[in-house]
């Protein structure tokens, strides 16, 4: 990236406070979540305010869901990601309903060989329908110390968030066929994994399983959402949840402020590495329909 493009970014977070309060404070992994998968991968200790996803061979990683189901809010943790060779693995941190045709909203940490970057990928599905990827590079090491991955989302759009710095929008045009997460409930999952074929420069470079196990590290989940804990089924959550009178419908909460526009372009400028609304080749020519409406 280019020294000015940098220089806006860094200029941008000292001198402007994101619209949205992450607050941190309370938050625990033992009393808000369940380990799902290889619970004897997952280890907590600090009164639950650490937790630590281990790989340890190709079939057997860890996954810790919430308990609380949901739909809008902001969901956020602190990660640090797998040190040194971590090539082959998935450090993962998203949202998603359970069954079919289901909606998720995704950060993937693809690792790779030690000394180049891991690759931050992110995704949203709505109706069962994916594919709508975007890539960067850290601006950072994501190795060296905890970062702040949060996911935003309400009726008007989903907003990814890395140290409160918004990295990527989606927004809801449903009312013109592109689907958009607002009936399905949600649950928030974290979990580490082995994806060799595909993770680390299109699955050609393969995992060191002498170096395993892999470890992942998470302080803190905050959980600012409708909870939906008092609705059984798949079709939705109460109706209160798309009140106009919650704070994450909130009129300034559906746009970015100017500055955080600076702040988004600064990183896209400069860190983007995949952008599926710029691979006409994978359309045949062509783009989905989002990718020519305004997105901010």
């Amino acid at each position: 990236m280019g020294s000015p493009a940098k220089s806006v970014l860094v200029a941008a977070v000292a001198l402007v406070a994101v619209v949205l309060e992450i607050g941190l404070v309370g938050a625990n992994f033992q009393d808000d979540c369940d380990i799902t998968w290889e619970p004897q991968n997952a280890k907590m200790d600090e009164g639950g305010n650490h937790l630590t996803l281990s790989l340890v061979s190709n079939s057997s990683g860890c996954m810790l869901r919430t308990k609380k189901q949901f739909i809008f809010g902001s969901v956020s943790t602190r990660i640090k990601l797998v040190k040194g060779n971590s090539a082959g693995t998935v450090t993962t941190y998203y949202t998603s309903s359970i069954g079919d045709n289901h909606d998720e909203i995704d950060y993937e940490f693809l690792g790779n060989v030690s000394g180049q970057p891991y690759t931050v990928h992110t995704n949203v599905f709505a109706d069962g329908v994916g594919q709508k990827e975007m890539q960067f590079r850290p601006w950072f090491d994501p190795t060296a110390d905890y970062h702040n991955y949060t996911i935003f989302w309400n009726e008007c759009m989903i907003v990814w968030f890395i140290d409160s710095i918004p990295i990527r929008v989606f927004r809801n045009y449903s009312a013109q066929g592109v689907p958009f997460p607002t009936r399905r409930q949600m649950y928030a999952f974290s979990s580490i994994w082995a994806a060799e074929d595909w993770a680390t420069q299109g699955g050609r470079v393969k995992t060191d399983w002498t170096k395993a196990p892999f470890v992942a590290e998470y302080r803190d989940i905050n959980l600012q959402v409708c909870d939906c804990a008092s609705y059984v089924g798949d079709a939705g959550c109460p109706e209160s949840c798309a009140s106009p009178s919650n704070w994450y419908a909130a009129p300034d909460l559906c746009q970015l402020s100017k500055a955080q526009l600076r702040q988004m372009r600064a990183v896209q400028l400069g860190y983007t590495i995949y952008d599926y609304c710029a691979d006409s080749e994978r359309y045949n020519g062509t783009v989905p329909p989002e990718c020519g409406m305004p997105q901010y």
